[in-house]
């Protein structure tokens, strides 16, 4: 099979088109190599890059001439950058979902869409996410990533594109930008920083390690149902305050890192996922328990410095850091 990977030079992207590449598919990646874009994620592959933009009908026309299937990661991604800036996640998240279904449709071929399970909003205690569930979005972020979604569905029904969506939980591993919590956290806590934990710390996610998220999403771009969708998540919820305790743990840091700042607007407090659908569907389950998956994690950061220090020391990331932590920090 010859596919399209939007957004493939990111984090799970990379993980995707490398998975892809060793079950012996012809992958192509089309990444705009925006902040959180890194060629060197495909680093010593035989994939071919292509820099380009998914809200460009010719960018995407000509990466995807010749495949098969387009399956999209390219979004903006980071909450606490869609509250500093929303108009760029509408504009990546729905309008460049859109060209992709327009490229599908008259294309012939299938489109997987990687959504989240965010769209879904706060669930309350003993309570999962299903597929059905109506969409509550509770950031600029998630809500852009739901109107993705919307199309997607809305294309399949209207038109009877070939196209599925899946929604994954927290996904955490190697190459994740250190922006989200957990890379950021671990590479501060290694660099004697502050590890600023929003509020009380008390927020829960189901934690989904990369390999497995790559897995359930391979699965359903083979053996999915066109117009479903497939949850993936991990089924080990956490909250943050009890991640910041293993970045202590792994790193060795001490206890006094650790600042409570103030929460960002709007934050829910739990997400939660049911995967029985793709479970019995297709066959799929986590294999990574945070136990195993997050010293691995811990471990390559340790040992990859020359990854994400470049990341860290750069005037975007310094102004973004400055501009969203330090305020709070300074009044922690």
């Amino acid at each position: 099979m010859r596919v399209l990977v939007t957004g493939g030079a990111g984090f799970i992207g990379s993980h995707f088109a490398k998975r892809l590449l060793a079950a012996g598919d012809d992958v192509r990646v089309l990444d705009k190599l925006t902040y959180s874009g890194n060629p060197a994620n495909l680093d010593g592959t035989a994939i071919e890059l292509v820099v380009g933009d998914i809200c460009d009908p010719d960018a995407v026309a000509e990466a995807a001439a010749g495949c098969d299937a387009i399956v999209n990661f390219a979004a903006e991604t980071h909450v606490d950058r869609s509250i500093l800036g929303p108009a760029e996640f509408i504009q990546t998240n729905v309008a460049g979902t859109q060209v992709l279904l327009d490229h599908v449709r008259d294309a012939g071929i299938r489109l997987v869409h990687v959504s989240t399970d965010e769209v879904y909003g706060d669930v309350p205690e003993g309570v999962s996410s299903v597929e059905d569930d109506p969409l509550r979005p509770s950031s600029p972020y998630s809500a852009a990533k739901a109107g993705g979604d919307l199309q997607v569905l809305g294309s399949v029904r209207t038109y009877g594109v070939d196209a599925l969506i899946t929604r994954g939980s927290n996904t955490y591993g190697p190459n994740q930008y250190p922006e989200k919590l957990l890379p950021l956290f671990v590479t501060n806590a290694l660099d004697g920083q502050p590890l600023p934990m929003y509020g009380d710390g008390s927020q829960v996610r189901d934690w989904l390690f990369v390999e497995d998220h790559a897995a359930g999403i391979e699965l359903a771009l083979r053996n999915g149902r066109t117009g479903a969708v497939y949850n993936v998540g991990g089924g080990e919820e956490a909250t943050n305050r009890e991640i910041t305790s293993l970045v202590l743990e792994h790193s060795g840091a001490d206890e006094s890192l650790v600042r409570r700042v103030e929460d960002r607007p709007g934050h829910d407090r739990r997400y939660s996922l049911d995967t029985t659908k793709i479970r019995e569907e297709l066959g799929w389950e986590p294999r990574t328990p945070l136990g195993d998956g997050f010293p691995l994690t811990a471990a390559w950061y340790a040992a990859n410095r020359g990854w994400w220090e470049p990341i860290k020391q750069s005037g975007g990331y310094r102004e973004y850091y400055e501009k969203q932590y330090a305020a709070r920090l300074a009044g922690s």
